[in-house]
């Protein structure tokens, strides 16, 4: 008997296999492309999803054949707050808002006016990243499509559609929607009409770990599977790689190292604080909820400054920036520019989609290496802001795990460590992430067995501890990262 897990990324679709004894037999991928068709847009075909999601699969088939046929429960984890439109007969209407578009702001204000209590039932700020006032623009900007409107499903949601042809959600992933009444786990009457919708325009909501339907006889055919084969609810992406790494007790944490970079702990209780710019979400486990901080950037920085500066790959700009790096600091490690990685605009804190990336203090002698090590920098102090936030708002936080990505660089959690001031816990298998908790809620939802026996903390692969000299160092230039932002605020409202 085999577990699917399938994970609907920004970049990527990725799939896994897991075996009864929770090993990862193999995974596959297939990447995605992101539409930017105007300033602070995000957009991605639906369909699009749906290829990919297929050849990841069928990849996975192709590799592990007996495996895959054992497969008895698919788990789905997936970006959060997307758009996805359907009219009549599940026609897509428009491509996919996504998660780090910054369109809605004024759409955000408006929620708020109309909803006075917004904040209270849903336990967060209303944001652009959120679905809802995605929503609401396009009543404003597109009413013909507004008009046409029969369901609106987050992204992972419309690869349950495919698969199973059911409307159903789960209580982590809806949480980011602003339609959710999070404390009691229901849809919110008041914001729903105040977005012009109705309960009919929503899926069905679940636990992660329920079953919401079985495979069709399409897709079981397509991919060589029985009609038998169930489709669990599933998790946004951040509650389930908090489910494949063990963050399911008061006081785990993650830090996430994906395309964003999320900051998250584990709840026992309903306890929201959104002034900071802090989310509380229902966990995807039942009478579980999380507290998480948000950075709109964090690999895809690397991404970007590795093709900005023509590096082979991340791995090779990595390896350069950390040839480049003296063992104890010196004034050559001072003189590293600062970088503020608000290439998408900001979550935690500021709650600024009009935030932009910035370099300070290049000079002749910046190359390469010095901007690579600026952005591992600039993406730790922006976790650094992240992780006041969360402490503000009376999170627990006690063992850090290190998951996404990002969590392949040992260098990077050096970094991270010695700018939390944290030691770090680096799992084995971490860098499949939400995959793999997908799994796990797919187990689940098939065998019934307690969450705490499966959701269970991988083994230790190693741990990385504070550097007493860089987080001297990293003191000053956070002070200074701060005090950047800041002095630049007004003037990213300026350039818009």
């Amino acid at each position: 008997m085999t577990f699917l897990g399938i994970d609907l990324g920004t970049s990527a679709v990725k799939a896994i296999l897991v075996d009864e004894g929770q090993n990862l037999i193999d995974q596959a991928s297939a990447s995605l492309n992101v539409s930017r068709p105007h300033p602070l847009w995000s957009e991605q075909n639906p369909e699009d999803w749906w290829t990919a999601a297929n050849l990841a699969v069928l990849a996975l088939k192709e590799a592990r054949p007996k495996e895959f046929a054992a497969i008895k429960s698919v788990g789905l984890s997936g970006q959060m707050h997307g758009a996805t439109l359907l009219g009549r007969h599940d026609k897509v209407l428009r491509p996919a808002i996504l998660w780090n578009d910054g369109r809605s702001g004024e759409e955000c204000a408006e929620l708020e006016r109309r909803v006075p209590a917004s904040r209270r039932i849903t336990g967060n700020l209303a944001m652009p990243g959120f679905t809802a006032p995605k929503v609401m623009w396009v009543a404003k900007h597109e009413p013909d499509i507004f008009a046409r409107i029969e369901k609106v499903l987050l992204p992972k949601d419309y690869l349950r559609l495919r698969l199973c042809g059911n409307y159903a959600s789960d209580m982590s992933d809806s949480s980011g929607t602003l339609w959710l009444d999070v404390g009691k786990r229901a849809w919110s009457d008041d914001l729903l009409a105040a977005t012009g919708l109705k309960r009919s325009h929503m899926p069905e909501l679940c636990e992660g770990t329920q079953a919401t339907g079985k495979l069709s006889p399409e897709v079981a055919s397509s991919w060589g599977l029985s009609t038998d084969v169930i489709v669990a609810a599933g998790a946004g992406d951040n509650a389930a790689g908090a489910a494949g790494a063990g963050v399911v007790r008061p006081g785990d944490a993650f830090l996430s190292l994906g395309t964003s970079g999320v900051y998250f702990t584990a709840a026992g209780s309903y306890s929201a604080n959104p002034e900071g710019a802090v989310h509380t979400f229902c966990h995807c486990l039942p009478n579980a909820w999380h507290q998480m901080s948000v950075i709109l950037s964090a690999a895809a920085c690397l991404t970007w400054v590795t093709r900005l500066t023509g590096a082979t790959d991340e791995a090779a700009l990595l390896a350069e920036v950390e040839a480049s790096m003296t063992p104890g600091g010196s004034e050559a490690d001072a003189a590293t520019p600062i970088f503020l990685p608000y290439l998408s605009g900001e979550r935690t804190p500021h709650n600024n989609p009009l935030a932009q990336g910035v370099f300070f203090g290049l000079t002749h002698e910046t190359n390469r290496a010095t901007l690579g090590r600026a952005v591992l920098e600039g993406v730790a102090f922006a976790f650094a802001d992240g992780q006041r936030a969360l402490l503000d708002a009376k999170a627990d936080i006690r063992e850090v795990t290190v998951i996404g990505g990002g969590a392949r660089s040992r260098l990077w959690g050096r970094i991270l460590a010695s700018v939390l001031k944290r030691p770090l816990t680096y799992r084995k298998g971490g860098e499949a992430g939400p995959a793999y908790g997908a799994a796990r809620l797919a187990r689940l939802a098939l065998t019934g067995e307690k969450p705490e026996a499966v959701c269970t903390a991988p083994a230790v692969d190693h741990i990385i501890q504070p550097e007493a000299a860089w987080a001297e160092r990293y003191d000053r230039n956070l002070s200074l990262y701060r005090t950047l932002y800041q002095d630049l605020k007004p003037r990213f409202a300026a350039r818009t």
